[in-house]
């Protein structure tokens, strides 16, 4: 996992792609094909002991063996030896089919060990680059359809490189050593049995490109419908909440029509290749016996070439088929590494950047002239300016889409800088790793995100895995160690005003909450959250309108608590709640990007503008006793 965490930005190819993954099973892989040569070579030799046995004993013409067999029976006795040794013709098949045995699992086992070995291998890349893919990407595509590259597209590359290319030897082996044992016995006859490869070839390759084509589509279509079934069983509490059982019912049957549809075009195309694999493999039999028999007839071949030619006609005829099918199946996994490369190529974040920056984070932060636009066309910020001291709060008020938590975005690098320049203790935010950065700054998130784990755990989630420390603490019977580290966890949760919630679960701490913590109130989840944040200890901290679940009366406490609790650290508070914001040290309103007023409370309130009309608004008869 190390050697995947530590990839460098890198522009794949389909071969350096799989090399990748191949890193750690090659050997396995090897080992896999040298057993199945040797189980390709050990098939060729059971329809030769047949041959010799049936042209000895039934025939006496042995005028037709190999020269080194003739010459071992005529020493040996001839026809009268192999009729008194059958039992040596039985053994030497047995004993080819034990070491074929043998081999076989050889190659099954090695086969799977190198699969999963490789599995593990892209599992552990393909997640720890989507992990350092910035918060950009992420918005850019869906969960359903990163989740469907990372699963189906994986297990088709994998069925590629574990079942259609290591069989490329096997059948390879197959065909050099039947090309040289069946053009010995009969040119005619080799010739029926060869060119119909060339035939497989050709009406593989025609099907391949219509075949790549609709399992592209296909595969986007799985994605969408993934989406919509992440979405929905995320999101179900809406959907009820709303009565849009219905709607999305339809929503999902129409995705999952197009989806059944286009994978029914598949299949029918699929079907006809089979099918004309089927006729040709027919006709190609069909010819092999017939000219065989003439062949015996006229004398000029014995019934044991033509058992031997049949033998091995048979062996060859699925694996002959399975190149055929490797060639349909490699557009599959072409368009599945299309999609993996997507995800690899795709530049990713220097969290770990070597870097000499690493201010002091507790200084002034500044905005200087900041602009950004998710589009060229539209600005969201736009030509941001403002000084926020060292040790002070920052209130930031505006209305929806404004850009506040856009500039939130920006200070701790979620998004790059388009325009401008933001500073912390005169430091670029570019030129500090971000690591460093994102460790110093504390977010609660607008939308709090509560993972299916203990409250414990999610509280302790930003401390270095602090519930897994106390865990382990416990372990060693270090009592003490583990109540300061639980303490720690429950004293964020008191200033956060969550404590006694918690305690009133019947598991307390060790309440297991659901998916996006969805057993949780709005207004729990938004608490946990600060709590979260507080156990980080940072000398930055964003509260991104994270009371708005909350009633006046439990934000009031929050904020008491949290004055006493931040200590020294710079706040940012972004809210729509004229009484959260008023005791900022500095204000700031936000109107379609710019920066439309700013100062205290008072200066804000005793001039017009969006500012004193929100707080009379919110606060009419407070508005006028001010």
């Amino acid at each position: 996992m190390k050697k995947a965490a530590n990839l460098k930005n890198h522009i794949y190819t389909k071969y350096t792609m799989l090399l990748l993954f191949l890193r750690g099973s090659k050997r396995y892989f090897t080992m896999s094909i040298i057993a199945s040569a040797v189980v390709a070579a050990l098939d060729m030799v059971t329809p030769q002991v047949i041959r010799i046995v049936v042209d000895g004993c039934l025939s006496n013409q042995t005028e037709t063996l190999p020269g080194l067999v003739r010459r071992y029976l005529d020493e040996a006795g001839g026809r009268e030896f192999i009729i008194s040794h059958l039992y040596l013709a039985a053994l030497l098949i047995l004993a080819t089919a034990a070491f074929s045995a043998v081999f076989q699992y050889l190659n099954n086992y090695l086969n799977s060990v190198a699969t999963e070995r490789m599995m593990k291998t892209t599992r552990d890349i393909l997640y720890a680059h989507i992990e350092r893919l910035p918060y950009s990407w992420h918005m850019e595509n869906q969960t359903g359809d990163i989740i469907q590259r990372c699963t189906s597209d994986v297990t088709m590359v994998r069925e590629f490189v574990s079942e259609q290319l290591v069989q490329v030897v096997h059948i390879a082996v197959l065909i050099a050593f039947s090309v040289v044992v069946m053009a010995s016995m009969s040119l005619t006859l080799f010739w029926i049995v060869f060119l119909s490869i060339p035939i497989i070839i050709g009406y593989s390759y025609f099907f391949y490109h219509k075949i790549g084509h609709m399992f592209q589509e296909c595969d986007e279509n799985e994605g969408v419908l993934s989406s919509i079934a992440q979405e929905n069983l995320t999101g179900v509490r809406v959907v009820r909440a709303f009565g849009r059982e219905s709607y999305e019912r339809d929503r999902f049957r129409r995705q999952n029509n197009l989806y059944t549809d286009a994978w029914m075009k598949l299949c029918g195309l699929l079907s006809g290749f089979w099918a004309a694999g089927d006729l040709v493999m027919a006709l190609q039999l069909l010819l092999l016996v017939v000219a065989g028999t003439v062949l015996c007839v006229q004398g000029n071949l014995t019934a044991g070439m033509l058992i031997a030619f049949i033998s091995y006609n048979r062996r060859l005829i699925w694996p002959v088929r399975h190149l055929g099918r490797m060639i349909s199946e490699m557009s599959k996994a072409g368009v599945s590494m299309d999609r993996l490369l997507y995800i690899l190529n795709s530049e990713t974040e220097e969290i770990e950047r070597a870097c000499t920056a690493y201010p002091d984070m507790s200084g002034d932060i500044v905005f200087q002239n900041v602009s950004f636009g998710y589009t060229e066309d539209e600005k969201i910020l736009q030509d941001i300016s403002v000084t926020i001291k060292g040790g002070t709060t920052l209130g930031i008020l505006g209305g929806t889409g404004s850009g506040k938590s856009t500039m939130m975005h920006l200070l701790n690098r979620l998004y790059e800088l388009q325009e401008g320049e933001i500073t912390v203790s005169d430091v670029s935010v570019k030129d500090i790793p971000l690591a460093w950065l994102r460790s110093n700054i504390g977010m609660v998130l607008q939308e709090p995100y509560l993972f299916s784990r203990t409250i414990e755990e999610n509280i302790a989630i930003t401390k270095n895995g602090a519930a897994a420390e106390r865990a382990a603490l416990e372990g060693t019977g270090n009592a003490a160690a583990s109540a300061g580290v639980m303490e720690e966890i429950r004293h964020a949760a008191r200033v956060a005003c969550i404590d006694e919630s918690i305690e009133r679960f019947s598991k307390g701490y060790q309440t297991v909450v659901g998916e996006r913590g969805v057993t949780l109130s709005g207004g729990q989840k938004q608490r946990t959250a600060i709590a979260r944040m507080l156990v980080q200890n940072t000398p930055i901290m964003v509260f991104d309108d994270s009371l708005s679940a909350v009633d006046t009366e439990t934000d009031e406490k929050i904020r008491s608590a949290l004055k006493q609790y931040m200590g020294h650290a710079t706040v940012i508070l972004i809210s729509h709640r004229i009484s959260t914001l008023m005791d900022a040290d500095q204000i700031i309103v936000l109107e379609r990007g710019r920066i439309a007023q700013q100062g205290t409370h008072r200066e804000l309130i005793a001039q017009e503008g969006l500012y004193r009309e929100i707080y009379e608004i919110q606060s009419p008869e407070g508005g006028a006793a001010e």
